[in-house]
């Protein structure tokens, strides 16, 4: 076993903000095939999921000082970032179909409601709001349950906790949300 395998994550993170790439390949190594696991699921896109790995793993060789271990492991951090680069890139990729749909019914319907699609957008900008107001561990376990269809127990693997929490975390992060929600006027039917 060599100095580097044997290091902790913490160790290789100092190497890496020292611009030692050796560190980062142990980091790939020990982290890569997560990352590039759930960026997978969200895009349903080995290609999608490539490129998503690889801008995780660039922006932590460019920005070592991202890692905090008093906020939580390694691990954790770069399947947050694959998590949410990939999630972006699924809302950039329907925004995109949705603008293509919109203006091909457009095209071929006058009856489009605009104050009912008006309401929609508002809506669906204050839940973004709401969810991106959410502590990062509670966030992400949402997102990766609800917008990606996950169990509790995959979440809990992906990210290297115990199922328990992850339930925990989920529970307490609704509640936030349905309380943010709820104090800006909007409330479940």
């Amino acid at each position: 076993m060599s100095l580097l395998e044997a290091a902790s994550d913490a160790t290789l993170m100092v190497a890496v903000g020292r611009w030692q790439e050796a560190a980062l390949a142990e980091i790939y190594r020990r982290h890569g095939a997560a990352v590039h696991h759930v960026a997978r699921l969200v895009l349903r896109s080995s290609h999608f999921a490539d490129e998503v790995t690889q801008e995780v793993f660039v922006d932590l060789w460019k920005r070592p000082e991202q890692f905090d271990a008093s906020r939580g492991s390694l691990r954790t951090l770069l399947i947050t970032k694959a998590h949410g680069r990939a999630v972006d890139v699924v809302r950039a990729e329907n925004a995109r179909r949705s603008r293509e749909q919109q203006r091909a019914a457009e095209a071929t319907s006058f009856s489009y409601d605009i104050d009912d699609y008006a309401w929609d957008l508002v809506i669906g900008d204050q839940v973004k709001v709401a969810v991106a107001g959410l502590p990062d561990d509670e966030r992400v376990a949402i997102e990766m349950a609800y917008f990606d269809g996950l169990t509790y127990r995959q979440v809990a693997e992906l990210l290297g906790a115990p199922e328990g929490t992850i339930k925990s975390r989920m529970r307490n992060g609704l509640r936030r949300l349905r309380a943010t929600l709820v104090r800006q006027g909007i409330e479940a039917p």
